[in-house]
């Protein structure tokens, strides 16, 4: 019994990020174009940048006064000297350590140093730190890199970051982590692990999955006044269950289980029962009308853990189920190889996770019936590659599953991805605690029960992916480590049921 519910939900729901998500072009594209129609120079912007940060700063930091601020050469290095310039006006004490020599630098960057050297601050290099008898600093700034990191980091660079990283203060990343690849979330060798990062104009996209999530720490964004033109399409969305929640209306009074569709569940090899178990169980917390359970004949019955699911005698599986499940537990064995062949071309919609992937990655097929739900190393045997191949580009990985099979594609993972050939959307809640056996199970079961209950195949996916991230992240309250997937099935029946 979950202690504390309404109360619980209250206090997760907090303010929503944005919901469009950008590649580093499109960014750099928009600050032009603003940079056009107002008739005002780039720099304007680095201003607002300066000006953002220090009072992002004061904000978080009240008792902070001896900041050091990493500058880069490129405009993030520019923020950063605006910055140190703005807090030096508030009496702060700002340490400017340089990547590269003012007298270096160019446009934008050059012009924000000089302000900063005409206000009589100054700067030191890098690499005269060590050694050096400084105050330690109560917080720190990282103004090294911006959107542009393609290549792994330079040997100094590396160190700059290292040495960022192992200060006993608070971090603070100008726009995004330094190390960060902007469009991938892949840390480019190095990376800066902030407490909080102030991302600005948009949230990138690679901010919010693989590398980004450990890096960029609590995640805040500023538009400094720049508003995306009309008709320019993010690169991805994306999504929350504040945001989705309102979809999840109300039954009507007049509903019945036929209504609510009737799930067929095929899986629970020998040994493995429990992953057919816990889909079916989170399915029926999820909604749905009917639940079957196709399972090895020497397993027990699921009943006599969970009455409500039925199991499926011969003949049933035919024209029975509106919607379909295979793989939790399948196996890959011929008594699962038998159930994909048989089941695979049934009509309906299909979820495919687990062996049903694997079995598919040995005989690709397209189709647009399907939903799958690959993890990093279910979706490199689909694509035939590495799983260091598709943590590298997620986002690139998850349209090329999506071309190559049909349907919806939703790739787990830190920052969940969902495909579904006309745009790419991201769930971005979840907590380390669901690195645990079990947990994409309840994910298969959920989308099933949704699409039994009328949501289209996308909708199911995105809902989906929500619910399951929101439930892990409420039922993490009491621990991530340890958790269970289990512990999250309460937590699925109130979320199908969203209060105002």
């Amino acid at each position: 019994m979950v202690e504390g519910i309404e109360d619980a939900i209250g206090k997760k729901q907090g303010i929503s990020l944005a919901q469009p998500l950008w590649r580093a072009e499109q960014i750099r594209k928009m600050e032009q174009r603003w940079a056009e129609r107002e008739g005002q120079a780039l720099y304007a912007l680095m201003e607002r940048a300066g000006a953002a940060l220090c009072s992002y700063a004061r904000h978080h930091w009240p008792q902070s006064h001896h900041w050091w601020i990493f500058v880069g050469s490129g405009n993030n290095g520019g923020d950063g000297y605006v910055l140190a310039r703005l807090a030096r006006r508030l009496g702060l004490e700002p340490l400017v350590i340089a990547a590269r020599a003012p007298g270096l630098l160019r446009g934008d960057a050059r012009r924000a140093a000089d302000e900063w050297l005409a206000a009589g601050g100054e700067v030191m290099m890098a690499d005269a730190l060590e050694g050096a008898s400084l105050p330690s600093p109560d917080l720190v700034i990282d103004a090294l890199l911006g959107t542009g990191v393609q290549l792994p980091l330079s040997l100094p660079m590396t160190k700059i970051v290292s040495t960022i990283n192992g200060l006993n203060a608070p971090v603070l990343a100008v726009d995004l982590p330094s190390g960060l690849n902007a469009d991938t979330g892949r840390a480019m060798g190095a990376l800066v692990h902030a407490t909080r990062t102030l991302s600005f104009i948009g949230i990138k996209q690679g901010m919010l999955t693989a590398d980004g999530v450990d890096g960029v720490g609590q995640l805040d964004w500023d538009p400094l006044g720049v508003v995306p033109e009309a008709g320019l399409v993010p690169a991805a969305e994306r999504l929350d269950y504040p945001r989705l929640k309102n979809l999840l209306f109300p039954r009507p009074r007049s509903a019945h289980k036929g209504k609510h569709g009737k799930v067929l569940l095929v899986g629970g090899n020998l040994g493995m029962q429990g992953a057919i178990l816990l889909a079916g169980q989170a399915c029926l917390r999820a909604g749905a009308g009917l639940v079957r359970l196709c399972q090895h004949p020497d397993s027990p019955p699921a009943s006599l853990v969970q009455p409500e699911l039925m199991g499926c005698p011969v003949g049933m599986d035919e024209g029975w189920a509106s919607v379909r499940v295979l793989g939790p537990g399948l196996g890959q064995d011929e008594w699962g190889r038998a159930q994909f062949e048989h089941h695979l071309n049934a009509s309906g919609p299909l979820v495919l996770d687990a062996d049903g992937l694997n079995w598919l990655a040995q005989a690709p097929r397209h189709q647009d019936n399907w939903v799958l739900t690959p993890h990093p190393g279910e979706a490199a045997r689909l694509l035939d590659c590495g799983v260091a191949e598709v943590e590298a580009d997620r986002f690139a990985a998850v349209s090329r599953l999506q071309q190559r099979y049909g349907g919806v594609v939703l790739l787990k993972g830190a920052g969940s991805l969902i495909c579904d050939g006309q745009r790419i959307s991201l769930c971005d809640e979840g907590n380390p605690g669901m690195a645990s056996g079990g947990m994409g199970d309840l994910l298969s079961g959920i989308i099933a029960a949704l699409l039994a209950q009328g949501w289209s195949a996308g909708m199911a996916a995105r809902l989906g992916a929500v619910i399951h991230a929101e439930a892990s992240d409420l039922a993490a309250a009491e621990g991530e480590r340890g958790m269970l997937a289990s512990d999250l099935l309460p937590w699925i029946r109130r979320l199908v049921n969203p209060t105002p």
